[in-house]
């Protein structure tokens, strides 16, 4: 992987406390794995940063690198990668998802 990228990525996963790479915006989230991941959070309540990967071709195909994850989305929390949206639905009908972020 490109270090210039590598390093851009970390300081994205960092930025913020969850981070979700997706496709589209949470205001038009552009597949539905990526509206459901994002009213997870929302109905949560806890703030959240995205990068839609959609804008950025080189940042799309060096997550997949990075995380070692082939889909979207891909969601950070405390710097750690958790999974994407079905990771996200499991974890939160158990209620892990809650104390994950509390």
């Amino acid at each position: 992987m490109n270090p210039i990228l590598q390093t851009k990525i970390e300081a994205q996963i960092k930025s913020d406390r969850i981070v979700i790479y997706m496709k589209g915006t949470p205001e038009a989230p552009q597949c539905g794995f990526s509206a459901a991941t994002v009213q997870v959070f929302q109905a949560l309540g806890k703030p959240f940063s995205t990068f839609d990967i959609l804008q950025d071709p080189e940042l799309r195909q060096g997550m997949k690198e990075f995380s070692q994850w082939p889909t979207f989305p891909q969601v950070y929390i405390d710097g750690e990668f958790v999974g994407g949206c079905d990771i996200i639905m499991e974890l939160n009908q158990r209620g892990e998802l809650a104390q994950m972020v509390a």
